[in-house]
C-alpha cells in the first residue's frame, strides 16, 4: 500500500533543511579535499550515541544527521503523515533497526522505511527505484536491519492511535563505493566514480553553487600507454552521442533525472581549471552517466554562489516556466 508517496504537504527542500533541522544541534563544518567524498569531520563529536524522544508538534519534519536511537509516540488519533530524514557522511550508508513498533493498521496506520529521500512525490535517487527500496509495517516490526544504499534515508509514519508508536535505532556504516551523494551547503571538493560499472552516479547539493570541474576522466580507455594524450574537455557530449558523460545543471525538486542541464562534458583533462559555472537553482546537481566501458572519475569544487550573480547565473531554474 503506497500511502506515503504524493501526500506530504508542498514542502521546498530548502525549507526542509534550514527550518527542520533539530533545535541548536551543532551540525558538521565542511572540508575540503580532493580525496575524499565526505565533508564531515573524520573524528566524530558523539562518543555515546544519542537517545531523542520526537515532539511531534516539533519534529514532524525531522532532519537527523545523528547516529543513536529514535522513539515516536501519538498524542492523538489524527491521522498526520510525518517523516523522519536521515543524512550521514557522503561514504557512509544508514542503517536503521526497528527496536520496537505497535502502530495498529486500521485508520491507516503506517511506518514506511524509505531508502533515500522522498517530498512532494518525488524521490532521490532517481536512476535506480526498484521495490525494495521501501519496506512498510504495521504492527510487526521489520526483523532485518534496513540499510540504505547511499547517505541519506527516510522513514515516513502515519499512527492515527493515540499512545501508540515505535523505536529505531540508527547507524551509520562504511560505504566502499559511494556513488549517490547528497550534501548540505555548496562549498567542498568531491570526486565521483563509476568503479567500471554500468549506471550513473551523481552528487546533489541542496543550494545554489558554483561548479569547477578540476579533474575529468571520462569516456576515455581504462588502459593508457605512457605517451596518451589528453582530450582536454569535450562540451556538449550527449549531442555528440557519446555514451559516457558528466551533466552539470540544476533542479528545483529531489528528482535529479528531470534537472536542467547546463552542460554535458567528457574528455581528459586532468588540470581542468575553467570558470565555474554558476547553478542558481534549489538543487545543484552533477550527474555521472556511465555505460560500463570506461572506469569514469570527476572531481569538482563546489561553492557558494555569490548572491551578485544570482541575476546573471549560467542556469536559473525555471525561468522558461515564468
Amino acid at each position: 500500500m503506497r500511502i506515503f508517496l504524493y501526500v506530504l504537504a508542498i514542502i521546498s527542500i530548502s525549507d526542509l533543511i534550514n527550518g527542520l533541522f533539530l533545535p541548536g544541534a551543532d551540525y558538521p563544518r565542511q572540508r575540503n579535499s580532493a580525496h575524499s567524498l565526505s565533508w564531515f569531520p573524520r573524528v566524530r563529536r558523539l562518543t555515546e550515541p544519542t537517545h531523542r524522544i520526537i515532539d511531534p508538534a516539533e519534529d514532524c519534519f525531522l532532519v537527523s544527521s545523528e547516529e543513536g536511537e529514535l522513539f515516536y509516540k501519538s498524542p492523538s488519533n489524527e491521522p498526520s503523515v510525518c517523516g523522519i530524514y536521515m543524512i550521514a557522511d557522503p561514504d557512509k550508508r544508514i542503517q536503521v533497526t526497528f527496536n520496537y513498533l505497535d502502530v495498529p493498521c486500521e485508520n491507516g496506520g503506517l511506518v514506511a522505511w524509505v531508502d533515500g529521500w522522498e517530498l512532494n512525490g518525488q524521490v532521490w535517487p532517481a536512476d535506480a527505484w526498484d521495490d525494495e527500496r521501501l519496506v512498510e509495517s504495521c504492527e510487526r516490526r521489520p526483523q532485518q536491519k534496513l540499510t540504505s544504499r547511499q547517505n541519506a534515508a527516510l522513514i515516513q509514519y502515519r499512527v492515527p492511535a493515540k499512545g501508540k508508536g515505535f523505536a529505531v535505532n540508527v547507524r551509520h556504516v562504511k560505504n566502499a563505493k559511494p556513488c549517490n551523494v547528497m550534501v548540505f551547503g555548496a562549498e567542498g571538493v568531491y570526486t565521483l566514480r563509476n568503479h567500471g560499472e554500468t549506471g550513473n552516479c551523481s552528487i546533489l547539493a541542496i543550494s545554489p553553487a558554483t561548479v569547477r570541474i578540476l579533474d575529468l576522466d571520462v569516456g576515455q580507455s581504462m588502459k593508457r600507454g605512457p605517451l596518451s594524450l589528453e582530450t582536454g574537455t569535450i562540451h556538449h557530449c550527449t549531442k555528440r552521442g557519446l555514451p559516457d558523460y558528466v551533466d552539470i545543471g540544476g533542479a528545483s525538486g529531489l528528482d535529479h533525472t528531470k534537472m536542467e542541464v547546463l552542460d554535458s562534458v567528457c574528455g581528459l583533462d586532468s588540470n581542468a581549471g575553467q570558470r565555474p559555472a554558476y547553478i542558481a537553482c534549489e538543487d545543484t546537481i552533477v550527474r555521472l552517466v556511465s555505460s560500463g566501458l570506461y572506469k569514469n572519475s570527476v572531481t569538482l569544487a563546489f561553492g557558494a554562489l555569490p548572491f551578485e550573480h544570482i541575476e546573471h547565473a549560467d542556469l536559473i531554474c525555471g525561468i522558461n516556466d515564468v
